[in-house]
């Protein structure tokens, strides 16, 4: 029975989609997925929500960002390759940071799916969806996270936003994902649809 109804959503759904400008809707679905496979997302997990091990948090993210573990990368799938080669190099600086500091709690890193709600910072909005992601976690990462953009390089040691170099990010994204991220308004309801359709379709 739940997946008659299901589909049943799914059709009207789709309905929906094909009355509201089938072929607009489709154009910024196309933007939005490429929007979320030309990014590597940084993730980082504090042990908990204290002030101390909230500023550990900040104080490993500085470090990994400072290491340029990125540097030389020109495509996703090169920052991938590059991330993972160097996981158990990523872990070692987060555990010297974390050791520098009186802290003994074990670090896990790896390169994986993680699905991001909506995230503002500066005059940058990237949308919610599932990106690829380094997601650091620190002891039993029940803590309040940090995320930034990793790869094309818009995240800044000591700041938690990305850049606002309007030349850097013109030459990283092109007109269609600096649209996106400049102007979400525009495809909030549109994005959420497709989202739940892809949500109901994989079930």
């Amino acid at each position: 029975m739940r997946r008659i109804y299901s589909s049943i959503f799914a059709a009207g759904l789709i309905l929906t989609i094909l009355i509201s400008n089938s072929l607009t809707f489709m154009k910024d679905v196309r933007k939005l997925e490429k929007l979320r496979h030309s990014v590597l997302r940084l993730h980082i997990l504090a042990e908990s929500d204290s002030e101390y091990d909230q500023k550990l948090k900040l104080k490993v993210r500085d470090a990994l960002l400072e290491s340029g573990v990125l540097d030389g990368a020109d495509s996703l799938e090169e920052a991938e390759m590059i991330t993972e080669e160097k996981l158990p190099d990523i872990v070692e600086i987060a555990e010297n940071v974390l050791r520098e500091n009186g802290c003994y709690l074990p670090v896990a890193a790896e390169v994986t799916d993680v699905d991001f709600d909506e995230r503002v910072y500066g005059d940058i909005t990237m949308p919610a969806g599932e990106y690829r992601a380094l997601r650091v976690k620190i002891g039993s990462a029940q803590g309040h996270n940090w995320w930034c953009v990793m790869y094309p390089p818009l995240c800044i040691p000591a700041a938690c936003e990305v850049t606002n170099d309007k030349e850097k990010e013109a030459e990283l994204f092109d007109e269609d994902e600096l649209d996106i991220m400049y102007n979400p308004e525009k495809y909030e309801i549109r994005f959420a649809l497709w989202d739940k359709l892809k949500e109901i379709i994989e079930k």
